[in-house]
């Protein structure tokens, strides 16, 4: 299978052959973060970050220097020309001339491919506003994965914020492509899922319930997928206000949940997971954000045909 040259945009241009093949390079990447390689040695990762990051942004980095290539970049937007009204076409345009892949991350809906239109090397996309952010996805179901040891046939929980989190948007495209998938979305009303990704999944054969407590389906799960309530997508202050810590993890809800269930979060959290259950061999949250360097390693090293 050949991704050389290719773009990483968004998680529905994948098919599942695909997606599994990225998931099976990752697992040959695992042994290589310890000991280092030089598959892309020679090679250069711009990391273009217009919106704060610390995981995806760093993953990427040390994914780059395992494979044994360099980075260079940004994470403060400010000290580009972008501060003095240069548009992303141009600045794209600029850096495609330095380097052999980028990634790219922006509060900007469509932005990523904007960037690949300009761009003659691949692009991947680290995030764009609510919208996409497959690489995220990649590593979440490398770690249902790795965890539950398959993806078919699974009982999947989606709780907090569904209208915005561009990561549940993503990981619903992904699953609509396994067999047998049941998933559950658990949000208030003011953040329920989208109904075009509800549509989307029930089209695609998977069996969906909507709920607004935890309470009433955790006990049925085999994972459970939370997201913390995004301020920065809100509109104002009193609309995040009205909804902030309308769900929270806690040892008296993970009582409730299979003893094989796993709690996953793209983190960052804020207070809907409470510290106290860290130590619950059930979650998995930090294991699943250092999942991300051996998946994002496979996803450098596909793009730029240093493996197939």
């Amino acid at each position: 299978m050949n991704f050389k040259g290719c773009d990483i945009i968004n998680i529905d241009d994948l098919t599942r052959e695909e997606l599994d093949h990225i998931l099976s390079v990752s697992s040959k990447m695992l042994p290589l973060m310890k000991k280092g390689s030089s598959l892309c040695k020679g090679k250069i990762l711009a990391s273009l970050f217009f919106e704060p990051s610390t995981r995806t942004r760093l993953s990427f980095e040390s994914a780059m220097s395992r494979l044994g290539g360099k980075v260079v970049g940004f994470a403060d937007p400010t000290a580009t020309s972008e501060k003095k009204g240069e548009v992303l076409a141009d600045t794209i345009r600029t850096i495609d001339g330095y380097v052999d892949i980028m990634v790219i991350r922006h509060p900007q809906e469509g932005s990523a491919k904007v960037a690949a239109d300009y761009a003659d090397v691949p692009v991947i996309n680290g995030g764009d506003g609510g919208h996409h952010h497959p690489t995220q996805t990649i590593l979440d179901l490398f770690t249902i994965k790795e965890e539950k040891g398959r993806i078919d046939n699974l009982s999947i929980g989606f709780c907090g914020d569904l209208k915005y989190g561009r990561t549940v948007h993503s990981l619903a495209y992904a699953l609509a492509k396994y067999k047998d998938v049941k998933v559950t979305c658990i949000a208030p009303k003011a953040l329920e899922m989208p109904r075009y990704i509800i549509n989307h999944l029930k089209m695609n054969g998977v069996h969906v319930i909507e709920k607004e407590s935890i309470e009433e389906t955790i006990e049925d799960l085999d994972v459970l997928y939370a997201t913390r309530i995004q301020k920065e997508r809100f509109g104002s202050e009193k609309e995040y206000m009205d909804v902030r810590g309308s769900y929270y993890i806690d040892e008296n809800i993970m009582s409730k949940a299979k003893k094989d269930m796993i709690l996953m979060h793209p983190l960052p959290r804020v207070d809907e997971i409470r510290y106290e259950i860290d130590d619950d061999k059930r979650t998995v949250y930090f294991k699943q954000a250092h999942y991300g360097v051996p998946t994002r390693m496979a996803l450098i090293a596909l793009l730029l045909g240093a493996v197939k």
